[in-house]
């Protein structure tokens, strides 16, 4: 009986945290900031804090802010503003609800009814989205719809002619929370690759002033070269000088010897005074 007491109270504190749950997800606000957050961790997951931006105002001279974009570099990105891609989440909760008790209840009308009502609601805020937040050329030509749960997302993605007509009609892209994932690494593999372009270009321009540097270079050399020959010729020129001097100066020596002995008077025997 303990352990059944146990169980019963790990089951009323469950129960508790579902309400809980249920409860935060009933009301809209919450909702809403649920999805933002969620949102939030996966461009913090797969991208550098310069490459997004939280509440940004792509359209110029309107208030109304897209709660994520990504910063893509324009044409010049040392010049040009960035380009944003709007991210926006959305979760029309109570007709995925109403959708999953139809399921469950095995209600055919029910269900149709509940499918209908979520894809005209995904329809709804499409247009919202790409009214609002869809401005070339400031954003892309293009604005994703999160959609947070993978639930949901499989269920709307199973009308794919309805999907088919939001991204050809309102240019919104919808995404999972596994498909917003790959998208985002695919655009950091891209900002790595520009990066790695932007490193080559100015590698190739330091390159550039090396070799400029290396032809003035080579012509300073070559003068310090001939300076350093015309020295050497200067240093044999003088030895050869000196060697003369000092033959010159051996000669006057020997001619000073001779000299010197002509000049000293020879004493013979029986000359002294």
């Amino acid at each position: 009986l303990e352990h059944v007491y146990q169980s019963l109270g790990e089951v009323h504190t469950l129960a508790k945290g579902v309400g809980d749950l249920k409860r935060m997800l009933g009301n809209v606000k919450t909702r809403g900031i649920w999805g933002e957050m969620q949102l939030g961790n996966l461009l913090a997951q797969a991208l550098t804090s310069s490459q997004y931006a939280q509440n940004v105002a792509v359209k110029p001279g309107s208030e109304e802010r897209v709660e994520f974009a990504v910063c893509l570099p324009g044409k010049d990105p040392q010049v040009d503003a960035p380009v944003y891609l709007p991210l926006d989440s959305k979760f029309p909760q109570e007709d995925y609800a109403r959708l999953a008790e139809a399921s469950q209840q095995g209600d055919a009308q029910a269900v149709d009814a509940a499918q209908k009502a979520l894809l005209a609601s995904v329809r709804v805020q499409a247009r919202r989205i790409s009214g609002k937040y869809i401005v070339p050329p400031h954003t892309t030509d293009f604005a994703v719809m999160f959609l947070p749960m993978e639930g949901l997302y499989a269920e709307v993605m199973r009308h794919g002619d309805v999907v088919e007509q939001i991204q050809r009609e309102q240019r919104v892209v919808l995404a999972g929370p596994s498909t917003l994932l790959a998208l985002l690494n695919s655009l950091q593999m891209g900002f790595r690759t520009l990066a790695i372009q932007q490193r080559s270009a100015e590698v190739w321009q330091l390159l550039g002033a090396v070799k400029a540097d290396f032809g003035s270079f080579a012509q300073v050399l070559q003068k310090t070269q001939e300076k350093l020959q015309q020295a050497s010729d200067s240093i044999d020129t003088a030895f050869a000088r000196t060697r003369s001097i000092e033959r010159k100066l051996r000669q006057v020596e020997a001619i000073d010897g001779r000299d010197g002995a002509e000049k000293l008077p020879e004493e013979g025997p029986g000359e002294e005074g």
